[in-house]
């Protein structure tokens, strides 16, 4: 005869039970942190320790097809909630960081995203295919940085054209790695420009980039920061991501990466619940060290826990549903 009871605290048990392990693409992660570009992601032994603090994906710094030192100092300034950067796009050049790639492949353990910027299409193209000798889980296009307007004109990211050109231009080259692109908070209408993406084959998005804003010393009577403008991130950003997330996900088919202001699992949770597959992970680092990646994802569990979710996939899109 059965025992009831013990059957009953078997089944409370595998209720309680999450599984933080994360499907992306077809890539399985142990959990749907993501290391955002241009944290801690210089070199392939920066990517392998954001792995090893519990990130489930990692993150490249955006390279270019020559190395760029970027702007000038100060570069970044913290205000009541959140960070100011203005780092400008600084980063060794495809060749070198192809070898720093290939360090990330074999040492990070997590599947690894390449990410690229440049000026034209053409260029786009031209730095996706210069870092496939890696073989890259997946290739980002940044088209969406806010503080290089002055040497990369309008980003191409403001336009659904524009953006599809580019999108178009880097599926050519690339073979069978998917494309995620990078996409811009600092448009009239964002969802416009994910369905011009998606119908140029892009494979997912990145939901968002920082918003452009300034910091002035009142006292100086200047802007702080050298470029003038930079990229607001941290917490400020996070209801504008999460906006973001939920207009495209209600615009596209394609998976998305949800990036902007998370810092806890709640907001974590938040992000996926708008629309998000996995959770981007920047300005978090400087609030909470390197283990950021693990206390996020061990909030998210907790949370999950409570209110009976087995899995990540669980959360996504469930602010639709109300």
């Amino acid at each position: 005869m059965p025992n009831v009871l013990n059957e009953y605290k078997l089944e409370l048990f595998e209720k309680k039970m999450v599984d933080l392990s994360n499907s992306f693409l077809e890539k399985t992660a142990p959990n749907p942190t993501v290391l955002a570009s241009g944290f801690m992601g210089v070199t392939g032994l920066s990517l392998a320790s954001a792995a090893a603090h519990g990130a489930g994906m990692v993150t490249i710094k955006s390279l270019s097809l020559e190395p760029r030192k970027g702007h000038k100092t100060p570069v970044i300034v913290g205000f009541e909630a959140g960070l100011l950067n203005a780092v400008g796009l600084s980063n060794p050049g495809v060749v070198n960081g192809v070898e720093e790639l290939k360090v990330a492949k074999k040492k990070a353990g997590v599947p690894v995203i390449a990410s690229v910027f440049a000026d034209t299409a053409e260029n786009f193209a031209k730095a996706a295919a210069a870092v496939m000798p890696a073989e890259p889980d997946f290739l980002e296009i940044d088209i969406s940085c806010p503080n290089v307007d002055s040497e990369f004109g309008i980003p191409f990211a403001a336009d659904p054209g524009a953006a599809a050109d580019v999108t178009k231009a880097c599926k050519k080259v690339i073979g069978s790695v998917p494309l995620i692109v990078k996409l811009s908070p600092n448009v009239a209408a964002i969802a416009p420009v994910a369905k011009s993406v998606e119908a140029a084959g892009a494979d997912a998005l990145d939901c968002i980039n920082t918003l452009k804003g300034m910091v002035i010393d009142p006292v100086a009577r200047r802007p702080v920061l050298t470029n003038k403008f930079g990229g607001v991130s941290g917490p400020a950003l996070k209801p504008v991501a999460i906006r973001c997330v939920y207009e495209c996900y209600k615009a596209v088919k394609i998976p998305i990466i949800g990036t902007g202001g998370v810092t806890t699992g709640k907001d974590a949770v938040e992000m996926m619940m708008a629309g998000a597959s996995a959770v981007g992970v920047g300005s978090a680092l400087y609030y909470r060290g390197l283990d950021a990646f693990k206390l996020i994802a061990g909030e998210m569990k907790d949370f999950m826990k409570s209110e009976g979710f087995k899995s990540p996939r669980d959360l996504v899109g469930l602010a639709h549903e109300n």
